[in-house]
This record gives structure tokens, sequence and C-alpha cells, in this order.
């Protein structure tokens, strides 16, 4: 076969170092097209992003020509740096060191896309730890709970 294809989705998690409350609804509005620009530039259209005060959701394809680590790592970086330039209140701003990084079928793409959407809903009854731990389970992604907090 000469061209090489490929559809990979991927739903990516990751939080604001030990959970601070940096997202707020301001800065949100241009962090989430922020990180969509980044994912587009990287060849890994975003499908979805959303979050919270604290941590983001985002439903993206996956290039075949970048790792998951990678896109993170830039997807991090660039918005973390990007972020330091909203005034004074953001200069400390940091993301965790970890993430959570889950393949999905083509046919689970809008029941997370609507489930990004409705972030805020969702975390007026639900930590985010108790969501990750959900999300953990859903994905079978074994853990250990002492290393996945800050």
């Amino acid at each position: 076969m000469a061209q090489s294809l490929s559809n990979v989705l991927l739903h990516i998690v990751f939080s604001t170092k030990n959970r601070q409350t940096w997202i707020d609804t301001p800065v949100e509005s241009e962090l989430f097209p922020y990180l969509a620009t980044t994912a587009r530039e990287l060849s890994c259209p975003s499908h979805a992003i959303g979050g919270t005060d604290d941590h983001v959701h985002i439903a993206c394809s996956l290039s075949r020509t970048i790792t998951i680590g990678k896109l993170i790592q830039e997807l991090k970086a660039s918005s973390s740096k990007w972020i330091k330039t909203k005034g004074d209140h953001y200069q400390s701003f940091a993301w965790k060191n970890g993430y959570g990084a889950f393949s999905i079928g083509q046919s689970q793409l809008d029941d997370l896309r609507r489930y990004i959407a409705n972030q805020r809903e969702h975390h007026r009854r639900e930590s985010f730890q108790d969501e990750f731990r959900k999300l953990l389970a859903k994905y079978q992604v074994d853990f250990d709970e002492r290393y996945v907090w800050d």
C-alpha cells in the first residue's frame, strides 16, 4: 500500500498543578480555542475541547506523525506559556506533570463531545478526582492512587 492512512481518536485529560482553579470563565473562552489551534498545527484536529476551573478534556484525532506524549507536551507547554501573557494573576500558572490519554472509537465520538461540552454542569456534582477515577475504570487503566495526584 503506497499511502498511509489512520483514524485514531483520543480523549485527553490534564489538570492544573495542584488542581488550582486557574481556568476561570474569561480565560477559558480564549484557552479552548488556543488549544484547538495548537492541536490543528500539530496535525491533530480537535473535535471538542472543554473543562472547568482546574482541568481540560480534549477529543482529537492523532496524527500518524506524532506520539501521544509529544502532542500533550506541546499542548501543555504552548498553552502554559500563552496563559502567562494574560496578566499578572496567571504568572504562576502551571499544568500538572501527568495526563490521561484514552483511545475511543468513532462511534463514541458524539457521546464524548456531549460529555466535554457539559463539564461545568457535570462538576457541580462531581469532583475532578472522582471523575478521573471513573474514567480510569471506564477505560480499564490500572493505576496506583498514590501516584495519580500532585
